[in-house]
């Protein structure tokens, strides 16, 4: 990971530290299917072997994991997150499961790669957890190391599930609209190719790239 400008170890968007918790809570939310809710993100994504992955906000690494089963031995991962913790615990998982996927503790505001280094990048559950000057400062750091062409697939929980249990743990957090999304991104020069549904929890995805042009949505919620 290089990237020529110095960048700061500290956000000013909310950071989560309690790893083990997080993926309890996962799977619990998920009921156990949440390898089948990476999967369909990948999807979405159009995601294949080969390619070059970035994951942001990637958590305690499952995405990543799943990410690299299908790029394969050619194609490269990499996560990243402003979590000593989640970094800590990706990397433990991604050892015992004997994936080559590498994690790192950085934040969104100033990635630590090169411009045009990856085919698809990711932000799933996440740009809710930062202040309206952060995502774009993040989604155009994310947009600089996008190849031509390359894509960038945010997830996020919808306002129906803001309630209960879910409420509570995102009370400080900020709404994020497909169409806020879709403004971030014609911003950091990126162009929205499809959103809708993805079938888990509520939540919706936004799929954009730079270069492109809209396309029909060709999938299917689960």
């Amino acid at each position: 990971m290089t990237n020529d400008h110095p960048h700061p170890r500290t956000t000013t968007g909310t950071v989560l530290h309690a790893a083990r918790f997080y993926d309890f809570l996962a799977w619990a939310l998920m009921r156990g299917r949440e390898t089948i809710f990476r999967e369909k993100l990948l999807d979405l994504a159009r995601v294949r072997a080969g390619e070059r992955i970035l994951d942001v906000g990637c958590g305690t690494g499952t995405l990543a994991m799943v990410a690299k089963r299908r790029v394969g031995p050619s194609g490269a991962v990499y996560g990243v997150d402003p979590s000593p913790e989640m970094i800590a615990r990706a990397k433990k998982k991604a050892a015992q499961a004997e994936l080559a996927v590498a994690f790192a503790n950085e934040i969104i505001e100033s990635l630590p790669f090169p411009d045009a280094e990856f085919d698809a990048a990711f932000l799933t559950l996440m740009i809710h957890h930062l202040p309206q000057p952060v995502r774009e400062k993040g989604i155009r750091e994310i947009a600089r190391t996008l190849k031509p062409a390359g894509r960038l697939l945010i997830a996020e929980i919808g306002q129906k599930q803001r309630q209960g249990f879910l409420a509570h743990l995102h009370r400080r957090d900020q709404q994020v609209s497909p169409s806020d999304l879709a403004a971030l991104l014609k911003t950091a020069g990126l162009q929205v190719m499809d959103q809708g549904p993805v079938g888990f929890l509520n939540m919706h995805y936004t799929l954009a790239a730079r270069g492109a042009h809209p396309q029909p949505r060709n999938a299917s919620p689960l």
